[in-house]
């Protein structure tokens, strides 16, 4: 499997920890080891909890498998459109990074 780093990736992966698995954010960068390893799992939560695999979460499915993007969801679904997919959870991320280094 062939796996790509750039800036916008680590920003994705330095929260997934938070929204994946409820646990804060490192300060450092991942290697790229962990990174491909916090890609994968997000992918793999991502997958259970798609239960009809149409490749979006509805606010059920977060529900039961994402609790974190559950409890994001309406912001997560910017468009409002009653689901959420993998690309809408990592906009989020990055606007989160994005708001948090503006409060620095």
């Amino acid at each position: 499997m062939t796996f790509s780093f750039n800036l916008r990736t680590l920003s994705i992966m330095g929260l997934m920890g938070f929204l994946v698995l409820g646990t804060t954010a490192h300060a450092q960068a991942p290697n790229a080891g962990r990174l491909e390893k916090a890609r994968t799992e997000l992918q793999k939560r991502f997958d259970a909890a798609d239960t009809n695999k149409d490749g979006k979460l509805t606010r059920e499915e977060a529900q039961a498998k994402m609790p974190r993007v559950y409890k994001n969801f309406d912001t997560i679904d910017a468009g409002h459109a009653g689901s959420v997919s993998l690309a809408d959870i990592e906009t989020f991320l990055m606007s989160k990074k994005g708001s948090r280094k503006s409060a620095s």
